[in-house]
C-alpha cells in the first residue's frame, strides 16, 4: 500500500490527536495512532479506551487500502520538524514495515497490527441529536470549563452539563462556589434531553473546534456521545448521574447593580490580589454611588492594598467579600467590555452578566460570597 499526503496536514492532525493518548496505558496498542486508508482518504484515530477521536486527511496519491498502527511518539518525532512538503508512505503489510520518504531523506518504522485497536462504538438506541455552529460550541465550552470541579465524591460536578429544553439549550458548569450558565436561545426541543460531558473530551473539543468551519452534529444517549465536525469525530463516554438543579441557586432578586468596565476591574484585582491572604484570597468589595473600592489584606504578613474603580451603582452602600481568583476567572471568561454585577446583600450570591448579551445567547455567572471579619 502506498499513499502521499502533506506533512503539515499530518503533523497538525497528529498534534491534536496526541492529546487523547494517556501517558500510561493498560493496553500497549493505546500508545499508537491507528492509520486507515480507504477511498483516497486517510483516517487517523487515537484512543484512551473512554475517548476515541478521529481526523481525516485527503490524500494526494493513493494505491491500495489498508490499516496499521504506529507508535505515537515515533511518528510525532518523525514529522514534527519537517517543513511543508509531500510525504510518501510505503507500507508492507506482510512484515509491517513502513517507509516514509521526504525531500531529503526517509524514515523506516515498524507498525503494529490494527486488529487490537479499540474501535469507535456507535451511539445507538434512544438517541437525541442537536446541531450548532462549531465556533458557538467552542465558545460555550471555553466559557464553562473553568467552573467545573475536581471532585471524586461528586463526579457529576466534574463535567459540563448540556440541558436541552423547550426554551433553549443551557450549557452549565459549577464547582459549588461559582457557576456558569450559558443559554443558547436558537437551539430548543419539545422533548427535554441532557448529558454531562467530561472535562477531557470537552478540552479536546475546545482545542479543535475553533479551527473548523460549519456545524457540529452531536448525538447522545444515556451513556455516550458522538460529536462530528468538519474533518473529524469524537466519541466519548458520558458522566452518569443527576446534575444539581442549577436554576434553583441563581438569585432572582438582586436589586443592587454595579456597571463597571471589565478590564479596569480585572486590572485592579490583579494589583491588589497579591496582598490578600494566600489561603483565602479574600477581596473586600466596598461599593457606593460612583465608586467601587477593592481592599486586600494579609494580617500574617502585615500587608494590604486598596484601589478604587469608577462604576455606575444603583443600590445601597455595601461591603461584600469575594475570592479574588474566582471573580477574576469569571471576568476573564466574559468577552464584553462592560459587566453588570448584581447583588442582594453580603450573605447572598453575586451574579455577573455582560451588560450587552451576545446575539441569541444569555450568559450568566454566579459567585458565592465570603465572610468578612469587620
Amino acid at each position: 500500500m502506498q499513499f502521499t499526503l502533506s506533512s503539515g496536514a499530518l503533523n497538525a492532525r497528529l498534534q491534536t490527536l496526541a492529546r487523547v493518548i494517556n501517558s500510561k496505558n493498560t493496553l500497549s496498542i493505546l500508545d499508537c495512532f491507528l492509520f486507515e486508508v480507504a477511498n483516497n482518504v486517510l483516517t487517523v484515530t487515537a484512543s484512551d479506551s473512554e475517548n476515541v477521536m478521529q481526523s481525516t486527511i485527503e490524500l494526494t496519491e493513493c494505491s491500495g487500502d489498508g490499516k496499521f498502527a504506529l507508535s505515537n511518539r515515533t511518528i510525532l518525532n518523525a514529522v514534527k520538524e519537517l517543513p511543508e512538503q509531500p510525504l510518501g508512505f510505503n507500507v508492507n503489510e506482510d512484515d509491517f514495515t513502513v517507509e516514509i520518504d521526504y525531500l531529503n531523506g526517509s524514515f523506516k518504522l515498524t507498525a503494529q497490527p490494527a486488529d487490537d485497536f479499540p474501535m469507535m462504538q456507535e451511539v445507538d438506541g434512544d438517541v437525541t441529536s442537536l446541531v450548532m455552529d462549531s465556533n458557538l460550541f467552542a465558545e460555550n465550552l471555553s466559557r464553562s470549563l473553568f467552573a467545573t470541579a475536581q471532585d471524586e465524591i461528586r463526579p457529576v460536578m466534574g463535567g459540563v452539563y448540556f440541558d436541552l429544553n423547550a426554551d433553549n439549550l443551557a450549557v452549565v458548569a459549577t464547582d459549588g462556589h461559582k457557576l456558569v450558565r450559558n443559554r443558547i436561545l436558537t437551539i430548543k426541543s419539545d422533548v427535554p434531553a441532557s448529558f454531562i460531558l467530561p472535562q477531557k473530551p470537552a478540552q479536546l473539543l475546545k482545542g479543535v473546534l475553533p479551527k473548523c468551519d460549519g456545524d457540529v452534529v452531536v448525538k447522545f444517549n444515556s451513556k455516550g456521545a458522538e460529536v462530528r465536525y468538519a474533518d473529524g469525530c469524537l466519541n466519548c463516554r458520558l458522566i452518569e448521574g443527576r446534575y444539581p438543579n442549577y436554576n434553583s441557586v441563581i438569585p432572582t432578586a438582586n436589586t443592587n447593580s454595579i456597571n463597571v468596565d471589565r478590564k479596569s476591574l480585572m486590572g485592579a484585582l490583579k494589583r491588589v490580589l497579591p496582598f490578600a491572604s494566600e489561603s483565602s484570597q479574600l477581596i473586600r468589595f466596598h461599593v457606593e454611588a460612583q465608586r467601587l473600592c477593592l481592599t486586600a489584606e494579609d494580617i500574617d504578613f502585615a500587608t494590604s492594598a486598596k484601589e478604587s474603580v469608577a462604576c455606575e451603582y444603583n443600590g445601597a452602600k455595601m461591603d461584600i467579600g469575594f475570592k479574588g481568583g474566582a471573580i477574576y476567572e469569571i471576568l476573564n471568561n466574559i468577552a464584553s467590555d462592560e459587566v453588570t454585577i448584581q447583588l442582594a446583600d453580603p450573605s447572598r450570591a453575586g451574579v455577573v452578566v455582560p451588560t450587552v448579551q451576545p446575539e441569541g445567547q444569555e450568559i450568566l455567572m454566579l459567585i458565592m460570597p465570603m465572610l468578612l471579619n469587620d
